[in-house]
């Protein structure tokens, strides 16, 4: 049977008190998902209340992603970014991976539900890869697992950085810190210079820092899957 992630995006379409445009990162889960379907891996867009996914980092037509650009324009993809399934519809035993592109937008709303950390641990405790990047991994605070621990305690993780909030200009929008989150609750957090590409596989926990690394986030999951 042909294997499946469960993409888990966020419905929060703004970041900071301007109400600036936000939601899920696009090219975190264009580069992601070009690695899923390039190995025949299916997929499935989820989020809490279902229906449109907001996105946002494609807007700039002169300096577009070719890998945004080539799925803006596939129907499929397109047609399951707007009509995302709501997480309480999904049964975690169809999926084989959970996935969480990031997008400041799941700061405000995956970092806490409880209802889609339940899903990913269920997915986690069957020996299935949970991977997140960027901010992703602001999915992952909330999840604990049956022996009462978080899943991040004992592991080895990364995400975006403190310095890669004031490169791109959003330290003083977030509502928190998540190098500081993930540094209280993980075992250990390592983190490269802004902008490089930095994945760390910890057992089937697999993290990257920043849009640089989705890519190698998506073959990571896909190696896992083989």
């Amino acid at each position: 049977m042909k294997k499946k992630v469960l993409v888990l995006l966020t419905n929060h379409a703004t970041l900071g008190e301007e109400g600036e445009k936000n939601g899920t990162y696009l090219a975190e889960l264009t580069h992601a998902v070009e690695e899923f379907t390039k190995s025949d891996i299916g997929y499935e867009l989820v989020s809490i209340n279902g229906g449109e996914a907001p996105i946002y980092g494609h807007e700039d037509k002169d300096n577009l992603d070719p890998m945004n650009e080539k799925y803006l324009k596939n129907e499929e993809f397109m047609s399951k970014l707007n009509n995302t399934h709501k997480a309480s519809d999904i049964n975690s035993a169809d999926y084989d991976a959970a996935f969480y592109p990031g997008g400041y937008g799941l700061l405000y709303d995956l970092a806490k539900n409880k209802e889609v950390a339940e899903i990913t641990k269920k997915l986690y405790e069957n020996n299935k890869p949970v991977a997140a990047v960027c901010h992703g991994p602001a999915g992952l605070l909330p999840i604990v697992l049956s022996n009462g621990k978080s899943i991040l305690d004992g592991r080895h993780v990364t995400g975006f950085t403190r310095e890669e909030e004031i490169a791109f200009g959003t330290i003083d929008k977030i509502p928190y810190l998540l190098e500081e989150s993930l540094v209280e609750k993980a075992h250990k957090y390592s983190k490269l210079e802004a902008t490089k590409e930095h994945v760390i596989v910890d057992g089937h926990l697999i993290t990257g820092q920043n849009p640089m690394s989705a890519g190698a986030v998506g073959k990571a999951i896909v190696k896992q899957l083989q």
